[in-house]
C-alpha cells in the first residue's frame, strides 16, 4: 500500500487541437521538480529547456474557501491577496542566479518544495511551463486525493489514460507543431521534406499514444532527466538507448 496519499493529476497542452493530454498519478510526497521530470516524459520533452510551475493561488484559494463558513467574504479576501505579489503569485522552479529575474511573487525551489505542500485540496490548478521560447504549456488539474488506495508505491508514478503523442523539441511551440502534424498529414510539400530531413523520418502520427510504453518510461526516464538538471549528469550510452526507444527497434 502506498505510504503517503495518491495524487490523481489531469495535464493537458495548452493552445492544441487536437487535445494532447494525460491523466496520471503519483505520491504526493515527491518533489515538483520530479513532478516536472513525469510531465516531461509523459509530453515526449527531452530535458533540454529551463521549466517552471506557476501556481494559480488566487483560484486556488477561492476554492478552498467557497462553501466554507467564514465570516470573511470570499471576495474580500481574495482581494487582499491580489493587492500583494508575495502572497498572490507562486513559481516553483530550479534555482540558480536567474531564477528571480522579472517575477515579483514567491519563488520555491523545486527540487527542494513537495507537491503536496503546493496544492492540498482537489480541483486545484498550476501551470507547467517548459522552453520559454517555444513557450509550451501544461494546465494541471488535481482531480483525486486518495488516501485509501492499496498500490505499492513502486508502482508509481502510472498514467491512466491519454491521447496524443506529445510535443516536438524546437518546433516552435503549439503553432509549429500544428504546421508539422499538416505536413505529416499531407506527405508532400516543401514544408514536408524539410520535416522529414530535420527529423529523419518519413511517418510520423501524432495521435498516437502508447499507455504500456509509457508505464514502462515513467519508471526509468524521470530519474535520468533528475541527473541531468539536478547533477549536471550527461546521459550514458544505456540511457541514451533507452531514452530514443532503442528497446523498440
Amino acid at each position: 500500500m502506498a505510504s503517503q496519499p495518491i495524487y490523481q493529476f489531469y495535464a493537458e497542452l495548452k493552445d492544441y487541437e487536437p487535445k494532447i493530454w494525460r491523466r496520471f498519478q503519483l505520491m504526493n510526497n515527491i518533489t515538483m521538480a520530479r513532478l516536472g521530470y513525469i510531465l516531461m516524459t509523459l509530453f515526449e520533452m527531452q530535458a533540454s529547456h529551463l521549466f517552471c510551475f506557476d501556481v494559480h493561488v488566487i483560484d486556488n484559494l477561492r476554492k478552498s474557501i467557497e462553501g466554507r463558513d467564514t465570516k470573511v467574504s470570499i471576495d474580500l479576501m481574495v482581494d487582499m491577496f491580489r493587492k500583494n505579489p508575495k502572497h498572490s503569485e507562486l513559481r516553483v522552479e530550479l534555482i540558480d542566479e536567474e531564477s528571480f529575474f522579472g517575477f515579483e511573487g514567491r519563488v520555491s525551489d523545486a527540487a527542494e518544495t513537495k507537491v503536496k505542500h503546493i496544492l492540498t485540496e482537489k480541483m486545484e490548478t498550476m501551470t507547467f511551463s517548459y522552453d520559454y521560447g517555444d513557450g509550451w504549456e501544461i494546465e494541471l488539474v488535481l482531480e483525486e486525493i486518495d488516501a485509501e488506495k492499496e498500490l505499492s508505491g513502486n508502482e508509481l508514478p502510472r498514467v491512466l489514460e491519454g491521447e496524443g503523442y506529445g510535443i516536438i523539441e524546437d518546433c516552435g511551440g503549439p503553432g509549429g507543431l500544428e504546421e508539422l502534424a499538416k505536413a505529416f498529414k499531407e506527405k508532400k510539400g516543401p514544408q514536408y521534406q524539410r520535416y522529414t530531413e530535420w527529423l529523419g523520418v518519413d511517418e510520423l502520427d501524432l495521435s498516437s499514444f502508447d499507455l504500456e510504453d509509457m508505464n514502462y518510461r515513467l519508471k526509468k526516464v524521470p530519474r535520468i532527466y533528475k541527473d541531468a538538471y539536478e547533477y549536471g549528469l550527461e546521459p550514458t550510452k544505456q540511457s541514451m538507448d533507452l531514452l530514443v526507444r532503442k528497446y523498440k527497434k
